[in-house]
């Protein structure tokens, strides 16, 4: 009885959630496929492939010290480092972001803040593996 609905859900292919919980503080770069939660705190940069249905969503008490590259980004948390959503990115009402912002959907929410520019980016930039190497976003330009 529950254990079919299980079996299903395990077998979708889709549905890697990663969560770094309230108190968890990691250092070093990330890469992911499927879901990443961030309630806690990461100093290294995020990355996921452009292609993939990957999403990151920071919570309110999550924080990010380094740069964002992934399609999906749901941020209520604070970041320290450019974020770059190649697909969407919302900015909740407790958003708080200090760097450049390269989107192609936005959604902002009352409340959000950003420290910094706000790209409306229509290319993909930079790639993802320049992140890995400690490439900024000005040193691909």
């Amino acid at each position: 009885m529950f254990g079919a609905k299980n079996k299903n859900l395990a077998r979708s292919g889709s549905l890697h959630h990663t969560l770094i919980s309230v108190g968890t503080e990691i250092q070093g770069d990330i890469r992911f496929t499927g879901e990443l939660i961030i309630e806690g705190q990461l100093a290294g940069n995020i990355v996921a492939d452009d292609d993939s249905e990957a999403v990151l969503r920071i919570a309110d008490q999550g924080r990010v010290d380094g740069n964002i590259s992934v399609p999906v980004a749901v941020v209520n948390g604070s970041v320290n480092g450019d974020v770059r959503a190649s697909k969407q990115l919302e900015l909740g009402a407790r958003a708080r972001v200090s760097g450049t912002v390269y989107y192609q959907l936005l959604e902002m929410v009352m409340g959000a803040r950003v420290n910094g520019s706000l790209v409306c980016d229509t290319k993909a930039r930079p790639e993802p593996r320049a992140l890995l190497r400690g490439e900024t976003y000005s040193d691909t330009d």
